[in-house]
């Protein structure tokens, strides 16, 4: 068996839309402007494909013990939706 050199690219990889060329901002980003939007700290965060678009989904608990769901566009780093949860 070949061993697999995992500094060659994987071509599935390069253009996926998971692979970092189809965002602009980091998930850090993505955190920092959902808190902006709902105040709390973040208990979840992830990128996803949704309607076409890679978005970053960010749940946040507030002080209060809410949690919303605060979707944010990877690329323009646009709220998109805040949804009680």
């Amino acid at each position: 068996m070949k061993n697999k050199n995992w500094a060659e690219p994987n071509p599935y990889w390069a253009n996926h839309w998971q692979h970092p060329q189809y965002r602009v901002i980091s998930i850090e980003e993505a955190m920092m402007i959902a808190m902006q939007q709902v105040p709390g700290h973040v208990v979840k965060a992830e990128l996803e494909y949704d309607q076409g678009a890679v978005v970053y989904e960010i749940d946040i608990r507030t002080h209060d013990g809410q949690k919303y769901e605060v979707k944010v566009d990877a690329n323009t780093g646009n709220v998109l939706r805040v949804k009680l949860d």
